[in-house]
C-alpha cells in the first residue's frame, strides 16, 4: 500500500513538473513575441520579389549598391496618399545619385493601385504585395512604415507613420552611395 502512494505522489509530481514548465514557456513566449521576427536597425534586410504594376519582377538584392526607400502603403491610407507627391518629387533628384523607391502596396488590386498611380503621377516603382507575404516578413504596423536600407543590404532606419518632404529628402540622403 505504501509503494503505491509513493508511485501516485511521484507520477502527480511529473505531471504536476510537465504543466509547470509549459506555463512557464507559454508566459515567456507571450512576453517575448514582439521580439522575435520584427526587423530592427542593423539587420539585413530581408530579401524578396515583388512583381510591378506593369508585370516586372523586383528583387531587393538586386539593388545592392545603391540605397533603398522601401515604402509599404496603401490608397485608402490618407497618410501614405499625402506623403506620395514628396517620395515623388525626391525620388526624381536622387535617383540618378543612386537612390531607388520601392513602394509595396498591401493587397490591393491592380485596378485600385493603378488608379493611385495614375492619379499622383508616380513615377518610381509600385510593387504589389497582393498576399502581404513582405508585410509580414519585415513586421510592418502601421501604414505607412519606411524601411531604409543602405547599399550593403542592411537597414539604418525605420520610420513609422507619414514623412514630411524634408524628412524623405533626409532619409534618401542617409542611404546615397
Amino acid at each position: 500500500m505504501a509503494q503505491k502512494k509513493q508511485r501516485r505522489f511521484i507520477m502527480r509530481s511529473v505531471i504536476l513538473s510537465v504543466l509547470a514548465i509549459a506555463i512557464i514557456y507559454v508566459v515567456y513566449a507571450n512576453f517575448t513575441k514582439d521580439e522575435r521576427g520584427k526587423l530592427k536597425v542593423g539587420d539585413q534586410a530581408p530579401d524578396f520579389v515583388l512583381t510591378d504594376v506593369e508585370g516586372n519582377k523586383h528583387r531587393l538584392s538586386d539593388y545592392r549598391g545603391k540605397g533603398v526607400f522601401l515604402n509599404f502603403w496603401g490608397t485608402w491610407c490618407k497618410p501614405c496618399e499625402k506623403e506620395m507627391p514628396y517620395m515623388n518629387n525626391q525620388y526624381k533628384v536622387f535617383r540618378d545619385q543612386g537612390v531607388e523607391i520601392l513602394a509595396v502596396n498591401v493587397g490591393e488590386s491592380d485596378f485600385a493601385v493603378n488608379k493611385f498611380i495614375n492619379k499622383h503621377d508616380l513615377v518610381f516603382p509600385v510593387l504589389i504585395d497582393k498576399k502581404k507575404d513582405v508585410l509580414q516578413t519585415y513586421g510592418i504596423v502601421p501604414l505607412p512604415t519606411t524601411v531604409m536600407i543602405d547599399p550593403n543590404g542592411k537597414v539604418t532606419h525605420i520610420s513609422k507613420g507619414e514623412l514630411t518632404e524634408k524628412n524623405i529628402e533626409a532619409l534618401m540622403k542617409s542611404v546615397m552611395p
